[in-house]
């Protein structure tokens, strides 16, 4: 710590020193120079100091302590809002406290909110009870009483890093942005895109040269996961690379690599949705019967609309191996059955409940024919509980299993690469296309 002269004593010059001092004498009005340059000072052309104020805006970091987001102004706000609020829908009533009654701590939790472009939305801070300090049975059972007031937030724009753009035919989802970080990640921001993300021949196995950074790996498979949410044309491909995230080899990598690549030739594609009063639910299911090399079970793949809009789509490997591509299909569609009950229960709950039957579409003849025979084969006892699930669904009049032909099978786009033409034709019928605003720009 360094003090201030004053608080030390005074230096006084020694007895026998002079306290004069003579300074040298400079000619200021007239400097002489002797160097040969011309300079602004001496042809009198000076210009003058300007000062700038210079202020550059920055986001305030999420604090660690209450203390430190008191003193930020825009923490203290966003703070005094959430109180605000809290004490409008009286949250809390102040009492004596009871004797021998467990007090709940409160504590506080902040946030930065974005918009879809990146930029800084608003401060969020919520005041929550601190759960280490409640007791089981006491407090985690209470429920509030009474109703809250909500805060309209206008149209929805950006949640969870998806953007929502409404058009004339009704909303349009997208992941730009994520999936430009993911590439940003991945260091394939400049890569040379392809037209599909797996290809018609291989399929992945165990086999291969381990890779040398499989943390990078897992992270890039499972940030692709989340792409799917609003790219189904991928999810086939994201799944086979995330059943290796144990042990990813060297042609596990390159798959990952061409989904990434496919990614940055559709970068604007997202996923639209149509204003529709139809309230019709139609799915199609397909199986790639033993197409593991390695375990030989088989990928299952449906999708499932309300109207022309894609509600539920999956791709994934069948725990158990199939002894028959007939078994393999009925499979599949014992889960797609499964999901469109699962639809219809949530929209009764939604108050709007369908009057009609749910198609569900397979190319497999054999798995039609069972879903409806009411004859017990000896070949199909293994997968009697499907069988029974999907034929009391049947025989109620919810649930109708029709064959449609592989030409028209759009569920193959999660079980199986597909030519391109055709995985374009598949693409486009499942509402995955190019933004609205991108199209018209390139019109």
């Amino acid at each position: 710590m360094m003090y201030p002269f004053p608080h030390s004593p005074k230096l006084q010059p020694p007895s026998n020193a002079s306290t004069e001092t003579t300074m040298p004498t400079h000619n200021h009005n007239n400097p002489t120079s002797t160097h040969p340059m011309v300079t602004r000072f001496r042809v009198g052309t000076n210009r003058p100091t300007q000062c700038f104020n210079l202020h550059v805006s920055t986001i305030s970091p999420i604090p660690k302590s209450y203390p430190i987001a008191f003193r930020d102004p825009n923490w203290y706000h966003a703070m005094l809002d959430e109180y605000t609020a809290l004490i409008k829908n009286n949250t809390w009533i102040l009492v004596p406290r009871p004797p021998d009654a467990n007090i709940v701590h409160s504590m506080w939790l902040f946030r930065h909110k974005y918009n879809a472009d990146g930029t800084l939305s608003r401060y969020k801070a919520r005041l929550v009870a601190n759960g280490s300090t409640q007791l089981a049975g006491i407090d985690v059972d209470e429920r509030p009483l009474g109703e809250f007031s909500m805060t309209d937030l206008g149209s929805l724009n950006y949640f969870l890093g998806i953007s929502v753009t409404r058009n004339a035919s009704g909303m349009f989802l997208s992941q730009q942005k994520y999936a430009t970080e993911v590439l940003d990640r991945a260091g394939m921001l400049n890569c040379k895109p392809c037209r599909t993300p797996v290809d018609t021949d291989s399929k992945l196995s165990a086999d291969g040269a381990p890779i040398s950074d499989s943390t990078l790996y897992r992270s890039l498979a499972g940030a692709l996961q989340y792409l799917t949410f609003t790219r189904p044309d991928i999810s086939y491909a994201v799944q086979q690379v995330c059943l290796f995230m144990h042990d990813p080899r060297e042609p596990h990598l390159s798959a990952l690599k061409r989904i990434l690549r496919y990614v940055r030739g559709t970068l604007s594609y997202g996923l639209q949705l149509y204003s529709s009063t139809t309230s019709s639910l139609v799915a199609y299911s397909d199986a790639d019967w033993a197409g593991c090399p390695t375990t030989r079970r088989s990928t299952s793949g449906y999708c499932v609309f309300l109207g022309n809009n894609l509600l539920s789509w999956s791709s994934k490997r069948q725990f158990t191996l199939s002894r028959s591509s007939a078994e393999a299909e009925y499979r599949g569609v014992a889960n797609a059955v499964a999901e469109t009950c699962w639809l219809r229960n949530l929209l009764r709950e939604l108050h709007t409940p369908l009057a009609t039957a749910t198609l569900v579409y397979c190319d497999n003849v054999s798995a039609v024919y069972l879903s409806s025979n009411p004859v017990q084969h000896q070949r199909t006892k293994h997968i009697e509980i499907d069988i029974h699930f999907v034929r009391d669904l049947v025989a109620t009049g919810a649930i109708r299993v029709l064959h449609v032909p592989s030409r028209y099978q759009y569920a193959d786009i999660f079980t199986k690469g597909l030519p391109t033409s055709l995985f374009d034709e598949f693409r486009t019928s499942l509402s995955v296309r190019s933004s609205p605003v991108q199209t018209a720009g390139e019109c």
